[in-house]
């Protein structure tokens, strides 16, 4: 117990607020300057679109969930065991599994359940930063914790398909015909240019309800700041997401936004990681971060390897070949979000109680 009080003291002593301004911002910034560029620029490279999911194999991106095996035992303030190295491990495999299965059985679903699940995972990392920033009493009520998540997981996932609705097409197509389905429809999930004109609609709608209702429970000029600092990011994605290629947007978001996010979290959680993010020592966080991800990392790009071979891309454009690692991520998201969520609990997000500072205290 008393690992775990030090772990929350040092939580408490971190100011997530300037350090979201000082390593965040900088993303916002370079997402508005690429928005800009992609307005001017509407066709780039095959190779430049797939870059981020390259590089995210190795760096931010497929790491980012490497260290799930140690999370029960640092929300715990302990070290990890081998008992509690094994149950993450077994619950990795059990629902791995499951999730290759559905995608064997019924792809076109399967591929709908990635999107809605990665939907809530990465709406539910954004919701855990505005929560870790101090000051925050405006979250206090659930559905706005809830409007949180809606809005914006929506940013990366339905932005895309109501802008770009042919490319999503050919990623969903290029993904089930690995299982051997072909079904191309200029109309995702039914949507025609009616039906994404509405759910756009609605979306703005739950955007701008979200926005009033943070708006008038923040009462102090620091979480007026912390507001203003949300919806700045909110249009920033919006317009990221909009005008830019889907594949080329989602990858550089899952990289540079929410996993930089998550390890930050997963960082708050040791000792020594939260030691050099109150000192600003970002390159030894880097480091240390790569040093524990490594042995994780290695075995997820071994079975990507093996996915690559075992049902290879059916096409060579961005989104067929992007369909194979597409299906190890979605393998992987379900059980790291269920790790994710026990996080939340442990760390009060859903609580009654969640205000200033409370996703803080481990």
């Amino acid at each position: 117990m008393a690992a775990a009080r030090a772990v929350t003291d040092m939580s408490h002593t971190f100011d997530m607020g300037s350090f979201r301004r000082r390593v965040f911002t900088p993303v916002s910034i370079a997402f508005v300057v690429l928005a800009m560029f992609f307005s001017t620029t509407p066709d780039l490279p095959a190779w430049v679109v797939i870059a981020p999911f390259a590089v995210s194999v190795l760096v931010l991106g497929l790491p980012h969930g490497a260290l799930d095996h140690l999370v029960p035992a640092r929300l715990a303030g302990r070290r990890p065991t081998v008992a509690s190295i094994a149950t993450v491990a077994i619950v990795y495999l059990v629902l791995a599994v499951v999730v290759l299965l559905m995608w064997r059985v019924a792809p076109a679903t399967a591929f709908v359940g990635f999107i809605a699940l990665t939907w809530f995972h990465w709406g539910q990392g954004d919701l855990w930063i505005d929560l870790a920033e101090a000051h925050r009493g405006r979250l206090q009520p659930r559905l706005l914790r809830a409007g949180t998540v809606l809005v914006r997981g929506g940013l990366p996932m339905l932005v895309p398909l109501l802008f770009h609705p042919d490319t999503y097409e050919r990623v969903r197509l290029g993904t089930i015909a690995l299982f051997g389905q072909q079904s191309f429809s200029s109309t995702f999930m039914g949507l025609d240019a009616t039906g994404r004109g509405v759910v756009g609609i609605v979306y703005a709608l739950v955007v701008l309800a979200t926005a009033l209702a943070t708006w008038r429970t923040s009462r102090t000029h620091v979480e007026r700041g912390a507001w203003a600092h949300d919806q700045m990011e909110t249009v920033v994605l919006a317009l990221f997401f909009a005008l830019g290629p889907p594949v080329l947007t989602v990858g550089l978001y899952f990289c540079l936004w929410h996993s930089l996010r998550h390890i930050v979290r997963l960082e708050l959680l040791d000792p020594r990681g939260a030691h050099f993010l109150r000192h600003g020592q970002l390159v030894k966080v880097a480091g240390r971060f790569a040093m524990d991800a490594a042995p994780i990392t290695t075995i997820a790009v071994l079975f990507l390897g093996a996915i690559y071979c075992a049902i290879p891309p059916q096409g060579g454009d961005p989104e067929t070949v992007l369909a194979p690692y597409l299906v190890l991520i979605s393998a992987l998201t379900v059980p790291h979000v269920a790790v994710v969520s026990y996080m939340d609990f442990r760390q009060g997000v859903w609580s009654r109680a969640s205000g200033p500072g409370s996703a803080m205290a481990l």
